[in-house]
């Protein structure tokens, strides 16, 4: 079974980074930034991170150009905004999303991209949900240090263990529900207020 983790790199010093990626045991970053650049923390530049991750023998993939909230097809926008089942449609999601299962049978992959809380981030709704979806087992290293499991996660974005009773008939279509709302709120369009980092 493909187990994958995902984390936000957010205002970290590389140091404090690293040492979460070690916490966690992870051996390789899958970054699924569509811009493998940060103005703001240019610790966290592609040719910076990749040395930085290189020094601490942790390996470096950059998989945005499939992965990215931005893809270069216009096929998967509609009336300007990213439409994530056009993504996940595409060949080039298709590809990226087979390499990464391929490299996780030998790595301890991580997917990074930029937001500090996964909530607020593509590579949960994008990504991490279509391989829960698929099976694999996903959890989220949070900024602390502790881990939420992709599951975990859709019931705290959902409520759905606030007690409130549902208008759905049960979970599994609440949390759907869920993940489909979100990833039409963390889609990219050029008039939406980018988040922690317009690299996304």
């Amino acid at each position: 079974m493909t187990a994958i983790q995902t984390i936000g790199h957010s205002n970290h010093d590389i140091d404090a980074f690293i040492a979460l990626l070690r916490l966690r045991g992870v051996t390789a970053i899958a970054d699924v930034r569509s811009q493998p650049v940060s103005r703001r923390f240019p610790q966290f530049d592609k040719k910076a991170l990749q040395a930085s991750l290189a020094a601490a023998g942790i390996r470096y993939v950059f998989l945005g150009e499939g992965l990215g909230a931005r893809p270069h097809d216009p096929a998967c926008y509609v009336k300007g905004r990213a439409d994530f089942d056009r993504i996940r449609a595409s060949a080039a999601f298709a590809e990226a999303l087979a390499r990464l299962r391929r490299g996780a049978e030998e790595y301890r992959i991580c997917l990074m991209c930029a937001e500090r809380d996964p909530a607020d981030c593509h590579r949960t709704w994008l990504v991490a949900q279509t391989l829960h979806e698929t099976g694999a087992v996903v959890t989220h290293i949070l900024a602390d240090g502790t881990v939420e499991p992709h599951d975990a996660l859709l019931r705290r974005v959902a409520g759905a263990d606030s007690g409130t009773p549902s208008l759905f008939g049960d979970d599994a279509e609440l949390l759907l529900a869920t993940a489909r709302r979100e990833a039409a709120r963390v889609a990219y369009s050029p008039d939406r207020p980018q988040g922690e980092e317009d690299g996304e």
